[in-house]
């Protein structure tokens, strides 16, 4: 009897209490992708009945269930080493995959392999765009129009807000810094070469420091508007509080490890300057609109 050969891609999704949105991207998984594929999912120990809805699943992923909430990098670590394909895939539980888009990002990958790093285009569930596919990296000047609010006055300026490339729909193929880990593609001989994603990263900035890692060795990550998916995001992220404060946690330690010596400083003194001109500009505003809203936000 012949040995099956491995597939082609391999992907990658980890859960955590998001069963529905994960049965959801699992249907548009065999719904859309035609190319040889696994599908592996590590399920964060959530306890909404994911793992069992998973396990059954006529998609028949490798599910590995793990015993606590060890975080998005850490367990993306695991599915990679259990995945035998040349190409890996990172996708999230609270995607849809439309209109071919695996098979079009692998084509895409295939047409532009210099690139080694490769995402989409992302939108909401009302078909509204999602910035949130390709960001760029920090810089001393974008941290200046963070924390100053200029990036908040004008969001769509790329001057003054190239952290999320403003003004730039994702309607274009483009060189980006960093591809959302909602919808990254990478060869599997360079996630290797990077030792995956560093472990320190709970949640949040793990991609951010990969593709950055990753341009070290000549990648040049690159997004397609071809390949488009649904990314409803934060579906397991539901207070905001605790969300932002892991993301600037992330951003911290990302100017730790991607900013040269010179300039490190500066950086911690302006990451830490933006929370707190948001916090005086929402204590203001919170007193002269007497609004709920207002006053939740300060």
């Amino acid at each position: 009897m012949a040995k099956s050969r491995p597939p082609r891609l391999s992907i990658l999704i980890v859960s955590y209490n998001t069963r529905d949105l994960t049965l959801a991207c699992l249907d548009s998984i065999v719904r859309e992708t035609r190319v040889p594929h696994d599908i592996i999912v590590v399920d964060n120990a959530s306890t909404d009945g994911s793992r069992e809805a998973i396990m059954n699943h006529p998609s028949r992923p490798n599910l590995i269930a793990l015993g606590e909430n060890i975080g998005f990098a850490r367990a993306n670590n695991i599915a990679a080493r259990a995945a035998t394909a040349e190409m890996l895939l990172l996708l999230n539980p609270d995607t849809e995959v439309l209109d071919g888009a695996i098979d079009k990002l692998i084509g895409f990958a295939a047409r532009r392999p210099q690139a080694q790093v490769w995402g989409g285009r992302t939108i909401f569930a009302d078909g509204a765009l999602n910035l949130a596919s390709a960001w760029g990296r920090m810089t001393p000047w974008r941290l200046v129009c963070r924390a100053t609010g200029l990036t908040g006055l004008f969001p769509r300026q790329a001057l003054f807000n190239g952290e999320a490339y403003g003004g730039w729909l994702r309607d274009t193929e483009r060189r980006v810094d960093i591809v959302s880990g909602c919808f990254l593609l990478i060869e599997r001989a360079l996630w290797d070469k990077l030792g995956g994603f560093d472990p320190d990263f709970f949640m949040y900035g793990e991609e951010a420091d990969l593709c950055l890692r990753a341009a070290r060795h000549g990648a040049n990550p690159l997004i397609t508007p071809a390949a488009t998916i649904v990314h409803h995001g934060s579906a397991s992220e539901r207070a905001r509080e605790d969300k932002l404060v892991k993301l600037l946690a992330a951003k911290a330690m990302l100017i730790e490890r991607h900013f040269c010596v010179g300039t490190r400083n500066l950086g911690r003194v302006l990451h830490a300057a933006w929370p707190l001109t948001r916090m005086i500009a929402n204590e203001i505003r919170s007193r002269w609109s007497a609004r709920a809203r207002d006053e939740e936000a300060a």
